[in-house]
């Protein structure tokens, strides 16, 4: 079942190391103002960390000879982890009470359902429900679109902050 979505896997897992590769590169260039304001910090962590965890789990996904069930634990496992680092990078910088264009409930509840969902998906994996796959392809096509524009909210945010000073 699993080989069937090698390519889409491929696909995905490049992008991901691709764009992560690109925000890393973006960050390096002014990274004192991304340091210090709260909010740049944790969506650039946020970014990093969601490109990244789709990048593993385009990985574990492509690990030859497993079970669809090996897999669900390897998903659960990394998708807990990145929707923890998801869900407290908002909670410090909306504690922080740091007003930013894009720092919004909608982006909040659309990327923690993207989160969760991958954590079902995972679940139904180790259930042994192949429907697992296709609820973590959508939950990261959909993943995908909040890390580009969370990515793009970060660039304006630094540039926004440079033509302050």
């Amino acid at each position: 079942m699993l080989d069937r979505w090698d390519n889409f896997f491929v696909m995905v897992g490049s992008g991901a190391a691709a764009l992560a590769g690109l925000i890393f590169v973006a960050m390096s260039i002014k990274p004192e103002v991304i340091i210090q304001n709260t909010t740049h910090k944790n969506r650039a962590i946020n970014m990093l960390s969601g490109f990244t965890a789709v990048f593993m789990a385009c990985g574990f996904a492509l690990i030859g000879n497993q079970s669809p069930r090996a897999l669900g634990f390897e998903w659960l496992v990394l998708w807990l982890i990145a929707t923890a680092i998801f869900i407290k990078g908002y909670a410090v910088a909306i504690k922080a009470g740091v007003s930013f264009i894009g720092l919004n409930a909608p982006r909040l509840g659309g990327g923690t359902l993207c989160y969760l969902a991958e954590v079902l998906a995972a679940m139904f994996l180790i259930l042994g429900y192949a429907a697992g796959l296709y609820i973590a392809a959508v939950a990261t096509v959909v993943l995908f679109a909040f890390l580009i524009s969370g990515a793009w909210l970060l660039v304006i945010g630094v540039y926004e902050d440079q033509t302050r000073r």
